[in-house]
């Protein structure tokens, strides 16, 4: 909770809430999550699950410090590219998988079962639009051209 709190004020204070929102809304439904799991000490083990998928940030940084860097060896990038790839499914995608079948079938949808059912679902959209946007720019560059000639995605922090 500490993470996502200090990463949205962060955000906030260097006055970035206009180009990255949609981090802010991850951050808070994340943050309610969290706080909703510690406060009745239930679904704990989906709490350290769920922040596995902060394992995939190392490369994703990695990939953002890289190309802020215009680091002379592509193929360090290149490597990383992959590696991130990987580390996103296996940290990211996976675990969500899990979860959103998890409490889909085992959870009660009543009170916090359904909240953070929807909250997951919610959240999964997210990371699948963040992998969207994370393809089109390391794999599929050209896709990220609209038909004026300008990137469909703005200015995002994920694929600049």
């Amino acid at each position: 909770t500490g993470y996502f709190i200090h990463d949205s004020l962060d955000i906030i204070f260097n006055h970035q809430s206009r180009s990255s929102w949609e981090y802010l809304v991850h951050h808070t439904m994340a943050i309610s999550a969290f706080v909703s799991l510690i406060i009745t000490g239930r679904f704990l083990v989906a709490a350290v699950l769920l922040l596995l998928v902060e394992v995939s940030n190392i490369f994703l940084t990695v990939r953002m410090l890289l190309k802020m860097s215009n680091v002379p060896s592509p193929a360090l990038y290149e490597a990383n590219k992959y590696i991130n790839l990987v580390m996103y499914f296996a940290f990211r995608l996976a675990p969500q998988a899990y979860l959103t079948w998890y409490f889909l079938r085992h959870v009660e949808l009543k009170g916090q079962g359904a909240f953070l059912t929807v909250n997951l679902l919610l959240l999964n959209a997210m990371i699948l639009m963040y992998f969207s946007r994370l393809l089109r720019s390391d794999f599929f560059p050209s896709l990220r051209q609209g038909s004026a000639g300008r990137d469909v995605d703005g200015e995002k922090f994920l694929i600049d």
